[in-house]
């Protein structure tokens, strides 16, 4: 389904009779509504970082729903698209940890590829239509991916943005990871807390403590 190593790290999901079950009612909804992302791009965070890669986990909420946004990376819009405020933000606050201006696109491709696992904790959307899929049965598979990368040995940095997301902290128990929360980057709560939160900085301090390479965050750098 992945067609790298988190086939054989999520077989014991994907080959259950309850996501059997689920992954055929989210068929049936691409044949009958406007789903996004599209679905080849469903898996696209799996697809771009494999298990054994992951280095940081960034963990966003359910994909964009407007036409054209999503490709299966959280806060991630594909080319051409206009920035969304959330990303937006997260451009500025880059921009104030690190210096990097902000990029005109909103593809954060070059992320995952380094090891940088942009999940949605829900993979699938109705059109026009947030938080749609929530419940539906998504969280039992992505509850499952933090699971199993809070038990990798080598240290990953978990990035939690909004109460969403922190609501996955409890999953995350193993003491050699580094979680780091702030309020969400949407323009209702970036002043409360995501803003001056330093989460890339934080996050390449830390992987280099431990000896592994940092992120280059800079999206214009190729």
């Amino acid at each position: 389904m992945i067609q790298n190593d988190w086939d054989d790290v999520l077989k014991i999901v994907f080959e259950s009779e309850g996501f059997k079950k689920f992954y055929h009612l989210v068929e049936e909804e691409y044949k009958t509504k406007t789903i996004f992302p599209p679905q080849d791009y469903v898996f696209n965070a799996l697809k771009l970082t494999p298990y054994k890669e992951v280095k940081v986990v960034i963990v966003g909420q359910d994909p964009y729903h407007g036409e054209g946004e999503a490709h299966g990376l959280s806060f991630s819009v594909q080319k051409g698209i206009k920035l969304p405020p959330s990303l937006k933000n997260i451009y500025k606050e880059l921009e104030s940890d690190l210096g990097i201006l902000p990029y005109e696109e909103g593809d954060l491709t070059k992320w995952a590829k380094q090891g940088v696992l942009m999940l949605n904790a829900v993979l699938t959307v109705v059109k026009d239509t947030p938080a749609s899929h929530r419940n539906l049965g998504w969280e039992r598979l992505t509850d499952y991916i933090i699971r199993v990368l809070n038990e990798k040995e080598e240290p990953v940095v978990f990035i939690l943005w909004g109460n969403f997301a922190k609501e996955k902290k409890v999953l995350i128990t193993n003491p050699q990871h580094l979680v780091l929360t702030s309020a969400h980057p949407s323009p209702f709560s970036a002043n409360y807390g995501f803003f001056g939160s330093k989460p890339f900085s934080k996050t390449n301090e830390f992987l280099e403590k431990n000896g592994l390479e940092p992120i280059d965050w800079n999206l214009r750098n190729k």
